[in-house]
């Protein structure tokens, strides 16, 4: 059970309401935590627990996932930085920020830094690298599926509880201990009304993206970031085998950040957070420490 206990508060963004979770702290420095894909700003919580106390700490759901609302159709990756965008002007409109995002959540919080350099005091950067670039050749049969995925709703597997939902985390991630998978199974997850459990997520973030990935356009976003950034990146290679990257691959694309710090947790999987939250708190406090 987590330490420090957090709380719910609601922020409207152009009609979408986010459900953002809090550990505050009063008086304390500001740190924004963004989750990875098919998350939710709950699973920091082991994470929060590990850093100190003098941290006021905010993290979203991002929309489609948990208690955030969900998008009309499609999700892009402009949404989510619009909605950062928001969620800093709300929580902190006059001062820089210190930005953490997994996977997902860390090119978010890259391509903001890059985006508006001038908001940003200092990234932390959890396991995020882009994506494998696509082909131009690869544009018409990308729309035609999700032309095709609009008119076909996803669903999610129902699972019989929330312990068996447990038990697929554990699976996705054997280096989950069962206590933290039946805790995060209880944010992950929502009764389906049917009896049964499903992900906490619109099941259309299993759609493919309209929009092509090509690396070369977010070099260019990263080249313009001002703040420090630390890259913490597992060494497990499972996440890069099935982006097809190589850690040189990897090394070069982060290569492109004007000021970076680069370090690797060993025996560690794409999860830092829930595999190592002690390890990653004692990184961030270091690098977070003086700025």
């Amino acid at each position: 059970m987590p330490r420090r206990e957090s709380h719910s508060e609601w922020l409207d963004v152009r009609g979408l309401r986010l459900h953002v979770r809090r550990w505050p702290c009063t008086g304390a420095r500001k740190l924004f935590l963004l989750h990875g894909w098919m998350d939710v700003s709950a699973s920091f919580h082991f994470l929060v627990d590990a850093l100190a106390d003098d941290w006021d700490v905010i993290a979203p759901d991002l929309r489609g996932f948990g208690e955030s609302a969900w998008s009309a159709d499609s999700y892009l990756f402009a949404h989510y930085l619009s909605d950062l965008d928001a969620l800093l002007q709300a929580y902190s409109p006059e001062e820089s920020v210190r930005l953490v995002g997994h996977s997902l959540g860390g090119n978010l919080v890259c391509m903001y830094a890059g985006v508006r350099p001038n908001r940003v005091r200092a990234v932390a950067s959890l396991d995020a690298f882009g994506l494998r670039d696509a082909e131009p050749e690869d544009a018409p049969g990308r729309l035609e599926k999700w032309l095709h995925q609009l008119r076909e709703p996803e669903r999610f597997r129902s699972y019989p509880d929330f312990s068996g939902l447990a038990r697929q985390l554990r699976f996705e991630n054997p280096r989950l201990s069962p206590e933290r998978a039946e805790f995060l199974a209880r944010h992950v997850g929502e009764e389906d009304g049917l009896g049964g459990v499903i992900r906490a997520a619109d099941p259309a973030h299993k759609h493919v993206s309209p929009a092509l990935y090509r690396f070369a356009e977010t070099a260019a976003v990263w080249r313009r970031i001002a703040a420090p950034v630390l890259a913490v990146l597992a060494d497990d290679t499972a996440l890069l085998e099935r982006l097809g990257l190589t850690r040189d691959e990897v090394s070069a694309r982060l290569a492109v950040i004007p000021d970076l710090q680069l370090a690797t947790l060993r025996d560690c999987g794409h999860n830092l957070h829930l595999e190592r939250p002690a390890d990653v708190a004692a990184l961030l406090q270091t690098f977070f420490d003086t700025r």
